[in-house]
């Protein structure tokens, strides 16, 4: 008999599982509560327009070329990618304005434009750094099992290149890093930045986390659809090799018989056995009881004081003018030490960097220019602690923040349509659509050398019961995510692989799920 994998969540890490693991020939069932796949990666509806709800940054492409390469498919034919030519685009309160380019040689021009040759300097010593950190890294922990110490970590990259191990540099924090790389504190705070990209602080984050900056330099493209086209084109893909990939379709409770997890129960009531489990919610939420008190067991709980940044998102359609916006433009506070302070106090920044997802605007040096009064897809983002399983964000608390955010624009040179057609995402809405996590959407924060070591793996104490997804290892990110799945089916098929009844078999498939275009359901 083939074998049985159930997996509990649609977001990229276990719909790169299912996709894999269907291939293989095994019986994959992907479970997921909302009405859509893709987790974060959603669309959201707003004043008539599809906004991209999750992730808007599609980097380390050859990963996924990788999944749909194993499934005998090619990336290219299920979605349209566009290569940036410019990352990004960065604005402060002197109406100062930077853009970074995937051609490194024009960001280094731009940069010494900006704040001399020596910062072009600094630049290229940062760049250097960052991309050998990331050749460290990339095979024996970003693609490699996780441990729970670096010891077996650097056991595989070997006492040989001891040296680089200790490039790394775990014991530094980021800020002070950078602080070695550039004097122009604009610029401290724009490479700073990629911390938040795994939910930290560069305050609290060690200098390690320089490598996102190298794995943005590898490229950066933008998918028509968004990350939630992506999504649907990974659900499509385990259809294809015989996955039935079910929406609206709760997980209540992992079964568990014999001291092994043998399938999982519906909030229907309805059973499902299964040989595997794979679990791709955030693993607060198995370990807070949310899968029944066996499956609790399986995992570490996450101290909330651990726990990654949540977010202010709103997804707005409006007009816009002043600020010559591209694709993703991000707009700097006064003060970066006193943001992430309040933070991590417990407040929502009284001045935050903003970061602009400008949907329509292509990132090309010609960039777009629309029409006069004509209104724009945004998705705009703000840091805020992960307190939404304790904070309530009235009315009031959440015009101040948008009060906070469109003055943070304003004086950077960007004007919003007011009132602005707007949907807002709190904490508290995010730790609705995530349970247990406060609304972190990041897991675990990468603060202290030790704290990716810590984060919880693809195994669990549970026989039978994986994790896979953003809050499991390597880290946060779409790519990233995609790279625990591989990790997870990798595991699974060798343990598979070890049962006697498992071959390979084309499995029929089928998926049940709404449109494209469908959007938030509160």
């Amino acid at each position: 008999m083939t074998r049985r994998v159930a997996v509990i969540g649609a977001g990229i890490g276990g719909l790169v599982s299912a996709a894999l693991l269907a291939a293989r020939g095994a019986e994959v069932t992907v479970l997921e509560k909302e009405a859509w796949v893709g987790g974060k990666a959603r669309r959201v509806r707003v004043d008539g327009a599809e906004i991209d709800g999750g992730p808007t940054v599609f980097t380390l492409r050859e990963v996924f070329e990788e999944v749909f390469a194993a499934c005998g498919a090619r990336l290219d034919d299920h979605v349209r990618v566009t290569p940036a030519e410019i990352i990004a685009r960065h604005a402060w309160d002197d109406r100062a304005a930077l853009d970074l380019f995937a051609d490194p040689r024009r960001s280094e021009a731009a940069i010494g434009d900006f704040a001399g040759a020596e910062a072009a300097r600094g630049y290229r010593a940062f760049c250097a750094e960052a991309a050998r950190i990331y050749a460290v890294l990339e095979e024996p922990f970003l693609r490699g099992d996780k441990a729970s110490t670096p010891l077996p970590m650097m056991w595989r990259i070997g006492p040989a290149r001891l040296g680089e191990m200790l490039a790394m540099r775990p014991f530094t924090r980021m800020w002070d890093a950078l602080g070695g790389h550039f004097a122009d504190p604009r610029l401290r705070q724009l490479f700073g930045r990629y911390a938040t990209y795994c939910g930290s602080s560069p305050f609290a984050a060690p200098a390690t986390l320089m490598l996102i900056a190298h794995v943005e330099a590898r490229g950066v493209w933008v998918i028509e659809g968004g990350i939630h086209a992506l999504a649907r084109a990974l659900a499509e893909l385990a259809v294809r090799q015989g996955a039935a990939v079910r929406t609206a379709a709760a997980v209540t409770e992992v079964l568990v018989s014999g001291g092994r997890a043998r399938g999982v129960r519906l909030a229907s009531g309805e059973e499902i056995a299964a040989d595997i489990v794979i679990c791709n919610a955030d693993p607060s939420a198995l370990a807070t009881g949310r899968f029944g008190a066996a499956a609790a067991r399986a995992v570490a709980p996450l101290p909330p004081r651990a726990r990654s940044l949540s977010a202010l998102v709103w997804y707005a359609h409006a007009e816009t003018s002043g600020f010559a916006l591209n694709h993703h433009n991000v707009f700097f506070s006064r003060d970066y030490a006193r943001e992430f302070a309040e933070i991590a106090g417990g407040a929502p920044p009284s001045d935050p960097t903003v970061y602009v997802c400008a949907i329509d605007r292509p990132p090309t040096l010609a960039g777009a220019a629309l029409t006069p009064g004509t209104r724009e897809r945004l998705q705009i983002i703000v840091n805020a602690p992960a307190d939404g399983d304790t904070q309530s964000y009235s009315a009031e608390e959440r015009a101040r923040c948008t009060k906070a955010m469109m003055a943070r624009l304003e004086r950077c040179g960007l004007m919003l349509e007011q009132p602005l057609p707007h949907q807002l995402m709190t904490p508290q809405e995010w730790e609705r659509l995530f349970p247990a996590t406060g609304g972190a959407l990041y897991g675990r924060a990468s603060h202290g050398w030790a704290a990716s070591f810590q984060r919880q793996g693809p195994r669990t104490r549970l026989p039978g019961l994986f994790c896979t997804g953003g809050a499991t290892h390597p880290a946060a990110g779409v790519p990233m995510a995609a790279l625990s799945g591989q990790l997870a089916a990798r595991l699974i098929a060798k343990d598979l692989a070890s049962m006697r009844t498992f071959r390979p078999a084309a499995m029929p498939g089928g998926m049940s799920m709404p449109s494209a275009t469908t959007g938030s359901t509160r």
